[in-house]
């Protein structure tokens, strides 16, 4: 089921009626009906996955319980071992198998030696990198001793398949959402007022804008040898905003539900286009999984403990992992790497923390110098996501090539007032709320009530008059 289909429109009002009117401070019944809801909502894709999550969820589960009573410190990590072995080891089977095999064979056949590999045919269960990376933080935690197993195995499977993030995130830690599955909880109207204002925000950014811009750039992509140069920099434009529109919109909605359920999940997303060097932008670009990367992977390999040299190393591990989570493709690898290769300069300079704040704080306008550090960061963002976007290497390679042409600096094809007016609604609006928690959260607020609610109604009007045709999100494939 997606988000922005009836299904969901008809799905998230009864769920909503059950949870607040129906099963009103009967917290356990609660939790139950938000379990057997989200399994539902799994279901809807492919039922079949459903016993993959469940699997999952009762690993991690008993896991974490025997961590936690293991008596000397090597069963201890001997569980820890088997439980993380076994979630990398489906997340392997599931979604690198068929790269490693095709790898592996063309690596021989370079050498002289023709393989057949064996590849399965297997759909990769969506959601699978997020709700394993759930899974692995809670065990991890018990590990660490960050964290009390949970004895309550309705809670801890509705931790791992809460639905407004199951399927892309945010990456949620068991310290955050358990603790508020497990209290009750008591309906807010101003929370919820908001949570109704992100989810309306997060459907326009990818309905409207995400949406729109993947019908023009698709084609240019798949048969980037018919267009001119300056079409391809186009191209290039609209996919940085359509998987920003697609992925923090899915966020945003993802967020506005479980506000209107009374959960506050991770925020995903921080204005991350109003960027003034890399490592700014990898503060604000999917938090969820930067910060996971950070606690668990970059942390425990040392992290700039052992001097410059050290975090050089891992940082330079945490960026091609990240590449490598998106996907089994060198195209991610490749993504990671130019990230890294961005954000090298400024930790060895030591400036990688210069710009904690929000640009042109106070300011209606950003300095000149503020608005070329950000012109600069989108268009290296911009350059690397053409891997992210591309099939392969070559085909990345063959686009940005043939953007080096003079006819970069004529007039784009298939120039669309709409896709340019949705862009510039969406930098308008979240340049005005930057130093919010997303676009519409204070916009309006000061408004008289007829002002603000005619404002919400015309956003409503946009969604329903100017949608695309219906994208899948792009990160149900990771």
């Amino acid at each position: 089921m997606l988000f922005n289909t009836i299904q969901y429109a008809a799905f998230f009002p009864v769920v909503f009626v059950l949870y607040w009117f129906v099963l009103r401070r009967r917290l356990r019944a609660q939790n139950a009906m938000l379990l057997v809801a989200s399994y539902f909502f799994y279901a809807c894709w492919d039922w079949r996955f459903v016993f993959l999550l469940a699997f999952s969820t009762l690993l991690d589960y008993f896991s974490g319980l025997r961590v936690h009573a293991a008596r000397s410190s090597g069963a201890k990590r001997a569980w820890l071992v088997a439980s993380v072995g076994i979630n990398l080891g489906f997340l392997g089977v599931f979604k690198y198998f068929n790269f490693f095999a095709a790898s592996f064979a063309d690596l021989a056949r370079t050498l002289g030696y023709e393989l057949d590999p064996v590849v399965i045919d297997v759909l990769l269960p969506v959601g699978i990198s997020f709700y394993t990376f759930h899974g692995l933080s809670y065990v991890l935690d018990i590990y660490y001793g960050r964290k009390e197993p949970t004895t309550d195995l309705v809670n801890y499977s509705l931790f791992v398949a809460f639905f407004p993030l199951l399927v892309a995130g945010p990456i949620e830690r068991a310290t955050h959402l358990l603790p508020q599955i497990e209290r009750p909880r008591v309906f807010d109207r101003a929370r919820a007022v908001d949570g109704c204002r992100q989810l309306l925000w997060g459907l326009f950014k990818k309905m409207v804008v995400a949406d729109n811009a993947a019908r023009l750039l698709n084609p240019v992509f798949n048969h980037h040898e018919e267009y001119q140069a300056s079409t391809l920099a186009y191209a290039a434009v609209l996919f940085a905003f359509q998987i920003y529109g697609d992925f923090s919109g899915y966020s945003d909605i993802a967020l506005g539900s479980a506000r209107l359920l009374g959960i506050e999940l991770l925020q995903n997303f921080s204005f991350p286009y109003f960027s003034r060097d890399i490592a700014e932008f990898w503060r604000r670009w999917h938090i969820s999984l930067s910060s996971w990367f950070r606690d668990y992977v970059y942390i425990p390999l040392g992290g700039n403990r052992g001097g410059k040299w050290m975090a050089v190393r891992n940082t330079a591990v945490i960026f091609l992992v990240s590449g490598f989570w998106h996907g089994a493709n060198w195209t991610f690898l490749a993504w990671g790497a130019l990230h890294a290769a961005l954000f090298m300069p400024l930790l060895l300079k030591g400036s990688n923390r210069k710009h904690m704040g929000t640009v042109a704080e106070g300011r209606w306008l950003p300095t000149l110098r503020e608005a070329s550090a950000m012109l600069f960061t989108f268009s290296a963002v911009t350059v690397a996501w053409v891997f992210f976007r591309a099939r392969s290497i070559d085909h990345a390679l063959s686009y940005l090539g043939a953007m080096a042409d003079a006819s970069l600096f004529t007039l784009p094809e298939q120039l669309s007032l709409r896709v340019l007016a949705a862009i510039a609604l969406l930098l308008l609006i979240e340049w005005r709320g930057r130093a919010d928690r997303h676009g519409l959260q204070t916009l309006g607020l000061a408004w008289p009530r007829w002002a603000r609610w005619l404002f919400y109604y015309a956003m409503i009007f946009v969604i329903l008059r100017y949608a695309g045709n219906t994208q899948e999100f792009i990160y149900f494939q990771f």
